[in-house]
């Protein structure tokens, strides 16, 4: 589904937020790799799982074309910085549900790109009929547990010994929903 682009400004720093389009995928690709090398907040080492240019062109279309699926990208200076999905389920009993991810570049860290993406997402998802909106988020990452905690999403349960981080210690993956009944 598509959205309308909409501008922020906050600490000093101008953004866009918008749906993501099939210009966009080269961009994608490689704003997805260098991210996944700035965090372990994230499943992925760097170049894992490698979406190129072609495959995120799908996914864009994929996303643009079904009702309960949203790709949001943040863009500063013609620049994307960061981007978040609502992934939705094709299956009946699951369709009232999105899977929430969301990933930004470290130097933009900071500025609310994260907390606009899921403001965004949440009032996407509450005028569009989804009931629910999953994510995993990394027992370590307190900043993001914390927000989610504000914006109305409680923990469900947590997978043990779940990511292997490069300190060499296994690490639980928390499992949040945010209901809208």
């Amino acid at each position: 589904m598509l959205v309308d682009s909409k501008e922020f400004t906050i600490n000093g720093l101008r953004y866009i937020i918008r749906s993501a389009m099939e210009k966009d995928a080269k961009s994608l690709s490689e704003v997805r790799v260098q991210i996944d090398g700035e965090t372990e907040n994230l499943d992925r080492e760097p170049g894992e799982a490698y979406i190129d240019e072609s495959g995120f062109k799908q996914v864009i279309k994929e996303d643009t074309e079904r009702a309960n699926n949203i790709f949001l990208v943040a863009e500063v200076n013609d620049r994307i910085v960061g981007f978040c999905r609502c992934e939705g389920n094709q299956l009946k009993r699951s369709s009232h549900k999105v899977e929430f991810g969301v990933c930004v570049l470290k130097d933009y860290w900071g500025y609310g790109i994260g907390k606009t993406f899921l403001e965004e997402s949440i009032q996407w998802a509450d005028t569009n009929g989804i009931k629910k909106i999953n994510l995993n988020v990394l027992e370590t990452n307190d900043k993001a547990i914390k927000l989610y905690q504000k914006y109305g999403f409680e923990v469900e349960g947590t997978l043990k010994n779940d990511k292997l981080l490069s300190d060499g210690n296994y690490y639980l993956t928390i499992l949040m929903g945010r209901l809208n009944f």
